[in-house]
């Protein structure tokens, strides 16, 4: 019965798939041929009556072509994981041929040869195939109607570090030339990558990441040589992926260094895994590979009314004469409630501006579109003004961040009489607000001020806290935009932030291409998951400060706020 029920199993998934298969090399020409190798899919090597011998060539499964009014003259190689011990994706190769081909991008399975090689590096015969895939998709460019130079890989894991092998070092032959098919070029033009395993020098060997990640020895394996080909990149990695997710940020460093357009997405308490298609759809969008992006809309005309309040009501944070560190030159700092008709979370959301420490503007687009977005979803929402421009005499942030406190105290203070949990606070602001939002994250055990009342006996700690594009973050970018871009070793986290215990878990987005650079949230994320402190991040392909402003449809910078709604949901529950 269960012979019988494989049985069904395997045609079923042989049907849906209805792949044309095509061998990458000649009889008696595929390099390293070992005997204990095979190139077949688990649900096919797994299955009564499988002959090894049968299947001993690794192959191109060409699936059907997308449907002529959607397609996008695209091609995109999947590869699955297995730790180079099987090709075990089964199930993603499915979902991704199919959302992929819905979109107008021709597919194509590439199944290469496993277990891992006998005296060889573990990678070794998968990359030789590898190099010859690539070669044959690009030559079947005009015949099955795609762009040569629009070939992308989709990957996980073991396949993810294959991916990046043929990403970034296709000048390097994984093999010695045996016909004509070898003078085609082997590069990729872009890849979304999931979970690539063993990519740092700890667990390089084939095993899991056996120091995390961390350590001043632990680098990127030097298999990897990012040549001159390499192409952009998308990154996807759970927070506790044994693999480990620095990985992925050294990558994305090390593309950045090169000034290589790449994002990053990293999901906070995932484990081994593959998460967000949909991001990777739209950083193709982005880069241009799915066709002309539309054209760009602006974020407040996308979000205009406040039809959702239904309360509001605005409050001094400080009683006249007792506001600390005052100073004729600067705006007087306040607070307002924005409390929607049906609350569907007794948790709050406070949101400010950026503005260089310069000015900040509750009523603008980095604020208002965010707190129409939470109201419509039956959350509370506080706006806070934070005195402006910098104070002389002081450190920038140094009366922003004792507004920030105080704003926080009182939050607390008054939410249970407005039916809202003092315990379920979070805080949100973008650059300079950004930049504050980490003081109130890391460093709440830190005094600001001195009290001046009761509300002041209260704690200033935080639930949470969303960046966007935080600015000032880094030495190199302490007073101004990061002069080195954050890549390099030397630009370390500002000393300001604290990281006490009372630090909070974060959401960070943040513009790839953006001059206060990712790399502040991509360090800050790195030192709070060094802390055990899992938190959220996504960086943008080709998008700058501001990069919400306005955006073009089906990109990130178009859905970013439903990145919070995600975010919310998650911690909070926010539906």
């Amino acid at each position: 019965m269960k012979r019988v029920l494989l049985l069904i199993l395997l045609l079923s998934s042989l049907q849906a798939w209805g792949g044309e298969r095509e061998a990458i090399w000649p009889r008696k020409k595929m390099p390293d041929a070992q005997p204990g190798q095979i190139a077949a899919m688990t649900d096919e090597s797994r299955a009564p009556g499988f002959k090894p011998d049968k299947h001993r060539f690794p192959y191109l499964e060409w699936f059907e072509a997308p449907a002529a009014e959607v397609d996008n003259d695209v091609c995109m190689i999947l590869i699955s994981g297995g730790g180079y011990n099987s090709t075990c994706d089964v199930g993603l190769i499915d979902l991704w041929h199919k959302e992929l081909t819905a979109i107008g991008i021709q597919c194509v399975n590439f199944v290469y040869r496993t277990p891992r090689p006998e005296g060889l590096p573990i990678y070794q015969t998968a990359w030789e195939d590898g190099q010859r895939a690539v070669r044959m998709v690009r030559s079947e460019a005009a015949k099955r109607g795609f762009d040569p130079e629009k070939i992308g890989v989709i990957s996980m894991s073991a396949g993810s570090h294959l991916a990046l092998l043929l990403a970034a070092n296709s000048q390097t032959p994984a093999y010695q030339p045996i016909d004509k098919l070898d003078t085609v070029p082997c590069h990729i033009n872009w890849g979304i990558l999931n979970a690539p395993a063993y990519v740092t020098t700890d667990g390089e060997a084939g095993t899991k990441a056996t120091r995390e990640g961390y350590g001043p020895d632990v680098a990127l394996s030097s298999v990897f040589k990012f040549d001159e080909k390499t192409c952009p990149l998308s990154l996807h990695h759970g927070g506790r992926d044994p693999y480990s997710p620095n990985g992925s940020t050294l990558i994305y460093r090390q593309l950045r260094r090169m000034g290589i357009p790449a994002e990053l997405h990293l999901y906070p308490n995932k484990k081994h895994g593959a998460f967000g298609l949909e991001r990777g759809i739209e950083f193709m969008r982005q880069m241009g590979f799915l066709g002309e992006l539309e054209p760009e809309v602006p974020l407040m005309d996308r979000y205009s009314s406040d039809a959702d309040r239904a309360i509001y009501f605005k409050e001094d944070l400080w009683p006249e004469g007792k506001m600390p560190c005052a100073q004729e030159h600067q705006c007087t700092p306040y607070l307002e409630w924005h409390i929607p008709a049906e609350l569907k979370t007794d948790a709050i959301q406070i949101i400010y501006s950026g503005g260089s420490y310069e000015g900040n503007d509750p009523d603008g687009f980095e604020v208002a579109p965010a707190r129409r977005y939470l109201n419509a979803k039956g959350m509370a929402v506080v706006t806070m003004k934070y005195r402006t421009p910098r104070p002389e005499g002081l450190a920038k942030h140094t009366t922003a961040w004792q507004d920030l406190q105080r704003a926080i105290r009182i939050v607390r203070s008054e939410a249970a009489e407005r039916g809202l949990n003092p315990e379920r606070i979070g805080i949100m602001g973008s650059s300079a607000g950004g930049h504050l939002t980490l003081m109130g994250v890391t460093s709440s055990r830190h005094r600001s001020y001195l009290p001046i009342d009761d509300i002041d006996r209260l704690p200033c700690n935080v639930q949470w806290g969303i960046g966007i594009y935080p600015a000032y973050a880094l030495t190199d970018g302490a007073e101004w935009h990061n002069a080195g871009g954050g890549n390099d070793d030397s630009a370390v986290l500002v000393p300001e932030f604290s990281f006490d215990p009372d630090t909070a878990p974060m959401l960070f987005i943040h513009g790839d291409s953006d001059p206060w650079a990712a790399m502040n949230s991509v360090k800050t994320w790195e030192k709070m998951r060094a802390m055990g402190i899992q938190s959220e991040l996504h960086t943008l392909a080709l998008r700058q400060h501001c990069f919400q402003f306005q955006a073009s449809p089906g990109t990130g910078s178009y859905t970013w706020l439903e990145r919070i709604g995600d975010y919310l949901n998650e911690t909070i529950g926010l539906k």
